[in-house]
């Protein structure tokens, strides 16, 4: 049986990434579904109304949420499984009526977005998504900027702007210690920009170390990062590994401690980043890679056949939370393995 449930105001109903097995009607109160528009970026708003489902698409179709729903006053809504409200969609001819109406004004949109966007220049994906977060780290929306970046590295690492999307990232996650989201002065998008400001937590360095020394410490990792893009990852170990053993910064330490194992990784030699990690994460258990390395190990795992290492590595990275770029990676990581 459908079952009711209240929301206070201000409350997150679902989230984007979400799974999605349930049905919402708003029976009292606002809702808003909270998404970005494909051409801009933006964050565009869609109000429900009381008597107005949401939730169906993805619930239907299996696939997760593709907005957050948020109350915008104290809410009681009444929650359905699929089968329940297949049950009474079947049995009432309106609410199929009111999805078609829906779903119609929704495809009406979305083409509408569509062409508008097919109509400029077209522009690889690649370059779409890396423009979308210059325009979040434009506009101080740094959260975004942070998530739009990492979404980049994940999925191009070797892209054409990934050097740059590595430094923006830096930027904005810099900013959003500093700052917080919309605060703070303006950001410099010159793509020859100094790297941005160490993190508060990574910052101090030793006395005896001169900047000019952090300086070049701070170019040699950038030039790393850029032969990992290229490419070249016994080249990109070996200058890693240079950093580490200088340890003039212990935020460009932290770093390149990480991507040592990841160049070991790319090199398929998983036994020895699943070591090297292991020893890393017993020195440094809170270390600023730390969901990023249990991904990597869990990786590691499954290229040498260990499926359930595998699997308790992926699962214990969503217990801890995090980004929702690692969180989708992990639960793709996962599903293909049918857990």
């Amino acid at each position: 049986m459908p079952k009711p449930a209240q929301y206070r105001s201000g409350s997150l109903i679902y989230f984007q990434g979400d799974p999605a097995d349930k049905i919402y009607i708003l029976q009292t109160g606002k809702i808003s579904l909270v998404y970005q528009d494909i051409e801009t970026g933006i964050d565009v708003k869609d109000p429900v109304q009381p008597g107005e489902f949401f939730g169906v698409k993805s619930a239907l179709g299996r696939y997760p949420r593709e907005e957050n729903a948020v109350a915008l006053s104290d809410t009681t809504v009444m929650i359905f499984t699929v089968p329940e409200f297949e049950a009474v969609a079947m049995a009432n001819s309106r609410i199929i009526m009111k999805m078609l109406k829906v779903f119609s004004n929704q495809m009406r949109r979305v083409h509408k977005q569509v062409s508008k966007v097919m109509a400029r220049e077209e522009q690889p994906p690649a370059d779409g998504l890396f423009n979308v977060g210059e325009f979040y780290l434009k506009n101080k929306r740094f959260t975004h900027a942070r998530h739009v970046f990492g979404r980049y590295l994940t999925f191009y690492p070797s892209g054409k702007n990934a050097i740059q999307a590595s430094k923006n990232l830096e930027i904005a996650e810099d900013a959003l210690s500093r700052y917080g989201d919309g605060k703070g002065p303006g950001v410099s998008l010159s793509k020859s920009a100094p790297a941005p400001a160490p993190a508060a937590d990574y910052s101090a360095a030793p006395a005896q170390v001169s900047q000019k020394d952090i300086e070049k410490v701070t170019k040699m990792y950038y030039d790393s990062v850029s032969l990992v893009s290229q490419g070249k990852y016994q080249e990109a170990f070996m200058s890693f590994k240079a950093i580490v053993d200088i340890d003039a910064n212990p935020e460009w330490t932290a770093k390149a401690s990480f991507e040592i194992g990841r160049c070991m990784f790319l090199l398929n030699k998983y036994e020895d980043s699943i070591k090297y990690y292991t020893n890393m994460l017993t020195k440094f258990p809170k270390h600023p890679e730390l969901r990023e390395t249990m991904f990597i190990m869990g990786q590691c795992n499954e290229k040498i056949g260990r499926k359930e290492q595998a699997i308790a590595f992926y699962k214990k990275i969503i217990s801890m939370g995090g980004d929702d770029a690692t969180i989708e990676k992990v639960r793709r990581a996962l599903s293909a393995l049918g857990a």
